[in-house]
């Protein structure tokens, strides 16, 4: 006989778990018996939106789900914001969440929530486990619809009184997640020896570091250029002659005109949707019909939006694979994958912006320094640009950055890569709002020994916000503006260390001092509060 939190720390070991995270609550104290001598770490944080995000992260970096324990009521509806990055994302993700008693429900219970009901439409699958005996079926499952298809978030709601109770029930053995067989890639090869501009477009879940290898040798081969969609930067070398940026926010307009031109677009992975078409504007599904192959694992993905010539269901690391281990005889677009490199080479060269500290100088300075296998992580804002747009990502598992743009994201994705790769540099890009969604993980970070630098882009606002307010409200600032702490001072108080930048001569060796510090460390940067993005000031949005 096993306590129903028992049973679940058990199903968590058999199915390859070896972290969770977690905000702990009275609701799921069961299950944190479990877990205490499980061999499970548990990386106990602060707020359930920054768990939600460790876990996420954790799961991009080992191609497994990621697990975060919240409690009911306001416990699950902060880890929320997480699950909705896991769902875009495309991230498997497993929330557990504590619930009332049994006995207790539709009543209006202590923080009691229709959990179906509030995660149907955020999620892939949410269900209530009313039967302790049933612990593993359930579990199972939900590792099973995690991982499949187009991965994404699963939520199973835990009632206090069943967790705590006793059941003599057999273990499930670990899931094995089906896999559809990689068709016959002669149609793929026939329809682009057709082709006269073609473009490859990588991106969406389940890419590994093979892939992302198998996709350079291949395309490189042919001459093929290769453009990645929002955020996933790490699917190739950028260093790789076929690659040619990426699809992003605020993209490069050459490469954007280049997506509509292609006489064939060929979609490895991504769903091509409003952030790679530019709001549906340089691909339109309802005007336009682009030629069109697309790959993905999930067939409900397939003719969604766009109605391929030839769709293929297929984990995309399998068809790559096939793809670089044929001798095809194509007729190769060596000029054009010339002319796309030299373009995304135009792009990255920088683009001075005001200040005494420039924001594209720091970037190119990581570019220069950073190894092959430091991870990089961001949240959302104009700062992230500059790190898209000039840094180089070398190896896949490198980029944390949420496609959904949720801010706060950044800084509890670089925690969560410390504790996974020790010994790995870890910087973290934030913007001054971004970073102070969830800088209270810095007490996470030091309990539990990770040791991220991050770079923080203080501009003194919300500096999207504010370049979108300037362009539809001129001159009329509202609700932008921030008061902002002495972040540097802020990193010391948690423990860490910290360095304040006013000039450009002085981040080398703040960056320098971070990654040997050997601890949780923050540089904040004072930038001029004219900067507003790569390519504008308010100083020229006035004129």
């Amino acid at each position: 006989m096993r306590h129903g939190g028992r049973i679940l720390a058990d199903q968590l070991r058999i199915q390859g778990v070896r972290r969770v995270f977690s905000v702990p609550g009275e609701s799921f104290l069961a299950a944190l018996d479990g877990l205490h001598d499980s061999g499970i770490a548990n990386i106990v944080c602060r707020q359930e939106g920054g768990a939600a995000m460790m876990a996420e992260a954790t799961a991009k970096l080992t191609g497994t789900p990621g697990v975060v324990f919240v409690t009911r009521g306001p416990g699950a509806t902060n880890a929320s914001a997480g699950l909705h990055v896991a769902m875009q994302d495309s991230t498997p993700l497993i929330c557990f969440v504590g619930q009332i008693a049994r006995a207790h429900r539709d009543r209006e219970a202590f923080q009691e929530v229709d959990y179906r009901a509030f995660f149907g439409p955020l999620v892939k699958w949410v269900a209530e486990v009313d039967a302790t005996d049933r612990l593993p079926e359930y579990i199972a499952r939900a590792f099973s619809v995690a991982q499949s298809g187009r991965p994404g978030p699963v939520v199973l709601a835990l009632p206090e009184d069943m967790l705590s109770a006793t059941a003599d029930v057999p273990d499930r053995p670990a899931v094995t997640v089906p896999s559809p067989a990689v068709p016959d890639l002669g149609p793929l090869i026939d329809r682009l020896r057709q082709a006269r501009s073609p473009l490859a477009v990588a991106g969406g879940p389940g890419w590994s570091d093979d892939a992302a290898k198998d996709l350079a040798a291949w395309t490189e081969r042919h001459g093929l250029p290769v453009a990645v969609a929002f955020r996933r930067q790490d699917y190739i070398d950028n260093r790789s002659p076929a690659y040619a940026g990426d699809l992003n926010v605020g993209p490069n307009p050459k490469l954007m005109a280049r997506l509509k031109a292609a006489d064939l677009v060929l979609a490895l992975g991504t769903r091509l949707g409003d952030i790679a078409t530019g709001g549906y504007e340089v691909l339109d599904p309802v005007h336009d019909r682009p030629a069109l192959i697309h790959v993905h694992p999930d067939p409900s993905e397939l003719n969604r939006v766009w109605t391929a010539d030839l769709p293929i269901e297929a984990r995309v690391p399998d068809v790559i694979a096939a793809l670089a281990a044929r001798d095809d005889d194509l007729p190769g677009w060596h000029d054009i994958r010339a002319e796309a490199r030299a373009e995304y080479e135009g792009w990255i060269n920088p683009r001075e912006t005001p200040g005494a500290v420039k924001l594209e100088q720091v970037i190119a300075h990581l570019d220069r320094v950073l190894p092959d296998d430091a991870v990089v992580t961001n949240g959302a804002g104009n700062y992230a640009g500059f790190l898209h747009r000039y840094f180089r990502w070398r190896r896949f598992g490198t980029q944390l950055a949420p496609t959904s743009g949720s801010m706060g994201y950044g800084f509890p994705a670089a925690v969560a890569a410390s504790l996974q790769r020790p010994g790995t540099p870890v910087v973290c890009l934030a913007g001054d709002g971004c970073f102070q969604m969830t800088c209270n993980e810095m007490s996470t970070a030091m309990q539990h020994g990770a040791t991220p630098v991050v770079i923080v882009a203080n501009n003194g606002r919300y500096g999207t916000i504010r370049m979108h307010q300037e362009r539809h409200y001129p001159g009329r600032v509202s609700g932008t503006d921030l008061a902002n702490p002495d972040f540097a001072a802020m990193a010391r108080a948690y423990g860490g260390q910290g360095w304040t930048v006013t000039e450009q001569a002085d981040f080398a060796p703040a960056l320098d001092a971070a990654l040997a510090s050997g601890t949780l460390a923050v540089i904040e940067l004072r930038l001029d509060p004219d900067m507003l993005s790569t390519g504008a000031s308010l100083s020229d949005m006035a004129g």
